[in-house]
């Protein structure tokens, strides 16, 4: 999410909770007899901790050596859970290991061949000189490639570490891990082959000049992490000298969770989305997603807010993107801040900064309002709070019901796109995803607190994936001809 908004003083500041993201395995020796074993969850739990596994590894008649898995808030409350234990009478530590370090050992992905390579033959065909022939062909036909290599299954995940998660401007090299686990994602969930492309430059000629180049080698290119408004300027360029569909997931798979979150929202409290007054916070890259799709499914009355306050006509700071917005929404003028906007509003969505509302705000908008505060880990708004006044909260987080995630969007999208041997992006495609989205979840199973449905739900990916494909005017084709 963007930050185009500024904290105020005195905000919220979100509890926050043990979480696996900060889980630790301690490994430790304890006396075999004696009260030392017992006293152990009791340590973690004093310092607040959860512990999740309490495995004996090794046991003696003296010593038994034990790893204790527990979820702690952040890195120095860890280390206060080892303090605690290593308090316990008779304890030695021995070891302690952060298992999400553990994970990312060694990357998180890997290519593996497809085909046995067991003789000679295999290998002929396989490589050289068998594979000459197949070569030949493509050299005839360019079309072929989508049909005889991994063009057809294959999407660059690219990205020049300009605005990682919501870290900032953190480089190339630090985002890998986002982007690894990025091709993680579309291999579980789609079946993609996802290949992350970290660039060392942030220069938007370089950027489409790289993307360009290596674009034979794909089906698809998912733009990644690059802030604004250099994102801009790089999708509209790639999508115009590309063959191949370009998605910039910060943009659209935001818009495309959101605006289905909100057609489920808005059923719950039985408002129609061109009835509803909505106040977004955020104008970048997310924000200006969101709000085109908003208004492409049918919103009409819409304020946007950055930390200026209100995006209007008469503002002497608007750039091109903000200039679009005011001619599109605020047909009032409105002038004043954040707070004045949402007083009355049915629908507020935020996508940028945390703790720029209090529940107090929240309490001004109309009855059977409306919450989705989207800025992660922080939200705009306390969730709880928030829950005091609107009747449908939802957030980026994944302690609250209604977890906003693009891993809802991106893989069933490129499924869709690469099945049906898509060129481009439409704002059709986009309707079409968030529609078969907010349709997984089933008129008996919608409520206040399941707006969404799971990362996990079997259905999302092969239902967007269909949406896509047949708004693409394609189907599923078969790769198996000679």
């Amino acid at each position: 999410m963007d930050a185009s908004l500024v904290r105020r003083k005195g905000a919220i500041d979100v509890a926050t909770v043990p979480s696996v993201s900060y889980s630790i395995t301690v490994r430790l020796e304890v006396p075999a007899g004696g009260k030392a074993v017992s006293q152990l969850t009791h340590a973690v739990e004093s310092a607040g901790g959860v512990v999740t596994a309490l495995d004996v590894t090794n046991a003696g008649h003296e010593k038994l050596r034990i790893d204790v898995t527990c979820a702690a808030r952040d890195t120095d409350h860890a280390q206060q859970i080892v303090d605690q234990l290593e308090a316990v009478e008779g304890v030695v530590i021995h070891k302690v290991s952060d298992r999400t370090f553990l994970m990312h050992l060694g990357g998180k992905i890997e290519m593996q061949s497809k085909v046995p390579l067991r003789n000679r033959d295999e290998l002929s065909m396989a490589y050289t000189p068998g594979v000459a022939r197949v070569s030949m062909a493509i050299a005839r036909n360019p079309e072929d490639a989508r049909r005889l290599t991994i063009k057809r299954n294959s999407v660059a995940v690219v990205t020049d570490g300009s605005a990682v998660l919501g870290l900032g401007n953190i480089g190339p090299a630090a985002a890998l891990p986002v982007m690894e686990g990025k091709a993680a994602l579309f291999k579980r969930f789609a079946g993609i082959d996802a290949w992350p492309i970290c660039l060392d430059t942030q220069d938007v000629d370089e950027i489409v000049s790289i993307v360009r180049a290596i674009a034979p080698g794909f089906g698809g290119i998912n733009l990644e992490d690059i802030s604004a408004p250099r994102c801009f300027e790089v999708e509209a360029r790639l999508r115009d000298l590309l063959d191949i569909p370009v998605f910039h997931d910060d943009q659209h798979g935001t818009a495309i969770c959101v605006l289905a979150a909100l057609t489920n929202a808005l059923r719950v409290v039985e408002k129609r989305i061109e009835d509803v007054r909505i106040t977004m916070a955020g104008a970048g890259a997310a924000g200006t997603a969101v709000l085109r799709l908003l208004l492409a499914a049918g919103a009409r009355n819409v304020i946007v807010c950055d930390y200026l306050g209100a995006v209007h006509l008469g503002r002497d700071d608007l750039d091109d993107s903000l200039r679009w917005i005011a001619e599109h929404t605020n047909a009032e003028g409105y002038s004043g801040d954040l707070r004045g906007a949402v007083k009355g509003a049915d629908v507020f969505v935020g996508v940028s900064a945390p703790g720029i509302l209090t529940g107090d705000d929240i309490a001004t908008m109309a009855s059977n309002a409306v919450v989705f505060a989207l800025a992660n880990p922080e939200p705009e708004v306390s969730p709880d709070d928030a829950r005091e006044h609107a009747a449908v909260v939802a957030t980026g987080r994944s302690d609250y019901p209604n977890q906003i995630n693009n891993v809802l969007a991106f893989p069933g999208v490129f499924r869709g796109l690469l099945d049906a041997q898509a060129t481009e992006v439409t704002e059709q495609m986009l309707l079409a995803a968030a529609g078969a989205l907010a349709a997984v979840v089933t008129p008996e199973e919608l409520g206040p607190n399941y707006i969404v449905p799971s990362v996990f739900h079997p259905d999302v990916s092969t239902a967007v994936a269909a949406a896509v494909r047949e708004s693409a005017g394609g189907r599923a084709r078969g790769f198996t001809e000679a």
